[in-house]
């Protein structure tokens, strides 16, 4: 008789460290033209928690932002798939940009909660709802 795969529990999403960790990269933004510091973490099907943060530059196409560096970070780490990211930038919660949305629907699908934090302020909406109609492998 085959032996059948065992199902691994699902990783509950601890939002408090998802989301200090979030704010702590925020920290380390480097952020000079813009003064706009962001911060992300994202949680890896692994359990594990990647940071990144927006990264400046004064050529400004050059700039990467805070969710692809924190993504990047995940992929090198051998992450492949995400369950939930948390955002941390500015003053009011503010979601990410469409190249950033486009990237973590690569390796999430359109339930990926993400988590928009401003100071005490969190709002948490599906990936799928901020990037309707994804352009995904399906089109290839």
């Amino acid at each position: 008789m085959a032996k059948r795969a065992e199902k691994q529990p699902p990783v509950k999403i601890d939002w408090s460290a998802l989301v200090n960790a979030a704010k702590d990269a925020r920290k380390r933004a480097y952020a000079p033209y813009s003064k706009f510091p962001v911060g992300a973490a994202i949680l890896g099907a692994s359990g594990r928690i990647y940071i990144g943060c927006n990264v400046e530059n004064s050529s400004y196409g050059l700039t990467i932002c805070a969710e692809r560096n924190a993504m990047g970070r995940a992929i090198v780490e051998g992450e492949k798939q995400i369950l939930a990211i948390a955002i941390a930038a500015g003053a009011k919660p503010c979601p990410p940009c469409g190249a950033c949305r486009q990237v973590l629907a690569e390796f999430g699908g359109p339930e990926v909660p993400v988590a928009l934090v401003a100071g005490r302020s969190r709002t948490v909406h599906q990936l799928g709802d901020l990037l309707p109609y994804t352009f995904d492998k399906t089109f290839l």
